[in-house]
């Protein structure tokens, strides 16, 4: 019964997250939102590095491409390169504290916008807001209430 339950957590986890990332924000805190889906992958990689790695962030990737209408291959290519950060340090980051794994996880999401940056000055598309800085800070302190309720999910436990 253990084994059944787990099956469902992880599309259930990408599609809140996926979700959670296309709903409607009043513009004021719209460039607040925290990348959701980064978080969940990043969770997918460090915890279950056998079966989630680059070609899972891929294709959640993709997906999120198409669910979100940006340019095509703009989420591929940052959840991917989360993703190979991660899995290079993921035997460390794996037994770090709560706490310094949401300073990584928030170091990841840093980085995720200085990609994003670059890729906008670079095919010219318009600026973001000064405030999707912030974000990162915001997807930080979510980070242990994400991993703690998915892992109660995989578990079967409530949080």
């Amino acid at each position: 019964m253990s084994r059944a339950r787990r099956h469902w957590v992880m599309p259930v986890s990408i599609v809140l997250a996926l979700l959670l990332g296309l709903l409607p924000l009043p513009p004021a805190i719209q460039p607040l939102r925290p990348y959701w889906l980064a978080l969940v992958v990043a969770y997918w990689v460090i915890e279950d590095p056998d079966r989630r790695g680059l070609g899972f962030a891929f294709i959640v990737g993709l997906f999120a491409d198409l669910a979100f209408g940006g340019l095509l291959g703009e989420q591929a290519l940052r959840l991917v390169v989360m993703a190979y950060i991660l899995q290079r340090f993921r035997a460390r980051l794996r037994f770090f504290p709560m706490s310094q794994q949401a300073l990584a996880i928030g170091g990841l999401l840093l980085n995720d916008r200085v990609l994003v940056w670059v890729l906008h000055a670079a095919l010219k598309l318009p600026p973001t807001p000064h405030l999707i800085w912030l974000a990162p800070l915001l997807g930080m302190l979510l980070w242990p209430v994400v991993f703690l309720l998915i892992t109660a999910a995989r578990q079967g436990h409530r949080p």
